[in-house]
């Protein structure tokens, strides 16, 4: 991934923070047939490696488990908060107006060889550990036990589980920092107005990141 030093992210504890927020990864493979892609939920063992351990679970339908060289790395792209930023908000707009647009995000990219897993106990362990992570803040949290249990084991046969020890890791922060004090101004308050989540949310790392 490309690098300016000021969007350079290598803080683990802020990268996994940002994969436990937006678990869905971009599950980039090699094979026989060339890259696959798919979006896969993740669910992040920071414990379990030095860098973390990602593991999530496909439909057997999906030929990606298949079809990868496992001798090569896979990578999965986790998207944090991204927005469009108008050269409208930045003060020197008004001064020289020698502006363009750009896009501001937040993203991280995992790296690390990927294994196959079929064993029933690990992939039931694997959606219980994904569901209980997304439910914890429901009035009334479902779970997978209340599942019928013959539709269950009916559902884990057709999936099978992957795992990847994080080998190497990246986060790039671009939120204006490259950008006058008056223009992150600027920028912070134009995405207040726009008022949706992902816009506060940015305007917010535009405000705590700084130059």
């Amino acid at each position: 991934m490309y690098q300016p030093p000021h969007f350079r992210e290598d803080r683990l504890d802020i990268q996994h923070a940002l994969i436990r927020a937006h678990p869905l990864g971009l599950l980039v493979t090699v094979g026989k047939a060339g890259l696959a892609a798919n979006p896969i939920p993740f669910a992040l063992d920071e414990a379990a490696s030095q860098l973390g351990t990602l593991r999530a679970h496909l439909s057997r339908a999906n030929p990606q488990w298949r079809d990868f060289d496992p001798a090569q790395e896979a990578l999965v792209v986790f998207q944090g908060a991204e927005t469009y930023i108008t050269p409208s908000w930045y003060e020197t707009k008004r001064e020289h107006g020698k502006v363009v647009p750009t896009w501001n995000y937040a993203i991280v990219q995992a790296h690390g060889r990927m294994r196959v897993i079929e064993d029933p106990a690990w992939l039931l362990e694997q959606i219980t550990s994904m569901t209980s992570a997304q439910e914890a803040a429901r009035p009334e949290p479902w779970a997978v036990d209340d599942t019928p249990p013959e539709f269950l084991a009916a559902q884990l046969k057709g999936i099978v589980g992957v795992e990847i020890e994080i080998t190497r890791i990246e986060g790039k922060w671009k939120v204006s920092q490259n950008r006058p004090e008056a223009d992150r101004r600027g920028v912070a308050a134009g995405l207040r107005a726009l008022g949706d989540e992902s816009a506060l949310h940015m305007a917010e790392l535009v405000d705590t990141r700084g130059a």
